[in-house]
C-alpha cells in the first residue's frame, strides 16, 4: 500500500479496493464464475500502509452469477466489508451478437460514446492534486474542453428557470507510467477513484472556508461493464479514458460518478484515426458518496492505529 497513498498517510480507497477484487478472483480462479461483474464496498474504517488480513466467503453460488463478501481487517478490527458478484464478462460486447443479451453498442444512435474531446495522441500532461502521492507511478492529461464547462458562466450553470441541472464534470487520459502495470480488472477499481471530486471543482465562491481537504470514500459501488480489450492497433494496455461527474453536495456528503473507457493509445503517442471513437469501450462505472474533512485529519489518521 505505501506507494499508492492519498497524502503521506493513507492508501487510495480504489487502491485498497482493488485488493479485495484481487482476492476474490484468486477464489474464484478454478471456479465457472471467474470475472468481477459488481462491487459494492463500504469503508468502516480508515486504512493504513500495514499489514492487512483479507477474509472471503461465498454467499451464494447459483448457475449465472457468484456472491461473496470479502472483508479487509487490520490489528483485527474490520476496516472494509464488500459485497462481489462473479460471473461471465469474456466477451466484448458486438451489435449483432446474437448469443448475448440485449446490447447498445455503435453504431446505433441510442449508444453512449466515449465523452472524452481530445485524442490522447495530442493531449497535455498536468500535475494531478496534490495530494496523490501515485503520481509517479501515472501520467494525466485533463480535458480542458470538458474543464470549461464547469466556468460561473458557462451554459451548464442553472438557475431559476432551469430544468435539472448539469452538475460539474472533470474527464482525462490516464496512462500507467510503468510498462509492466497493464489494465486489468483489479486496477480498474483504483482507476474508478482517480478524478477530481465536486468540492474541488467548484469555484472558492462556493466553498468559503473550504481549506485543504481530503474526501475518504463511504460507499463506492463498481460495475464492470466490459472485458479489457486485448492490445491492437485500436486498444492501448496501459492508458484509459475517465471521466467524471458530482451533482449533489449537502452537510459535506457528496457524490461521485465515474466512466473508464479504454484508450486508442499512451498519451502522447500514436495519431488520431477517423472512427476512432466508435471502437472505444466503457469498461467500468462507479458511483460513491464520499465526505470533507480537512487534510490533517488525514495525516493524523495515518500515523495512528486502527481505532476500533
Amino acid at each position: 500500500m505505501v506507494g499508492w497513498r492519498m497524502t503521506l498517510s493513507v492508501p487510495n480507497g480504489g487502491y485498497v479496493l482493488a485488493l479485495l477484487v484481487d482476492a476474490c478472483i484468486q477464489h474464484q480462479s478454478m471456479s465457472d464464475h471467474r470475472d468481477p461483474i459488481h462491487v459494492t464496498a463500504h469503508y468502516l474504517r480508515t486504512s493504513i500502509p500495514s499489514h492487512f488480513d483479507i477474509r472471503v466467503r461465498i454467499v451464494r453460488s447459483g448457475r449465472a452469477f457468484t456472491n461473496l463478501t470479502a472483508e479487509l481487517y487490520q490489528q483485527e478490527a474490520l476496516i472494509i466489508t464488500t459485497h462481489q458478484i462473479f460471473g461471465n464478462n469474456a466477451t466484448l460486447p458486438q451489435a449483432s451478437d446474437s448469443t448475448r443479451g440485449l446490447t447498445i453498442v455503435p453504431p446505433s444512435s441510442y449508444a453512449r460514446r466515449i465523452p472524452l474531446y481530445t485524442h490522447p495522441s495530442t493531449a497535455v500532461i498536468r500535475p494531478g492534486r496534490s495530494a496523490w502521492k501515485f503520481q509517479p507511478y501515472i501520467a494525466l492529461a485533463p480535458d480542458s474542453y470538458i474543464l470549461a464547462k464547469n466556468a460561473p458562466n458557462h451554459l451548464n450553470r442553472s438557475g431559476a428557470a432551469t430544468i435539472g441541472g448539469e452538475g460539474l464534470e472533470w474527464g482525462a487520459w490516464l496512462t500507467f507510467q510503468d510498462k509492466s502495470d497493464k489494465i486489468r480488472p483489479t486496477s480498474l477499481a483504483f482507476l474508478a477513484d482517480v478524478f477530481d471530486n465536486l468540492p474541488g471543482l467548484i469555484p472558492p465562491s462556493e466553498r468559503p472556508g473550504l481549506g485543504p481537504s481530503w474526501f475518504p470514500t463511504i460507499v463506492l459501488s463498481l460495475e464492470f461493464k466490459a472485458p479489457i480489450p486485448a492490445s491492437s492497433a485500436v486498444h492501448a494496455t496501459h492508458t484509459v479514458g475517465l471521466y467524471s461527474s458530482g451533482r449533489f453536495m449537502n452537510d459535506n456528503r457528496h457524490d461521485g460518478y465515474v466512466e473508464v473507457w479504454t484508450a486508442p493509445c499512451d498519451i502522447g503517442h500514436g495519431e488520431e484515426i477517423p472512427g476512432w471513437r466508435e471502437k472505444q469501450v466503457c469498461i467500468a462505472v462507479a458511483k460513491q458518496m464520499a465526505s470533507i474533512l480537512p487534510l490533517e485529519a488525514n495525516m493524523k489518521r495515518g500515523k495512528s492505529k486502527v481505532k476500533l
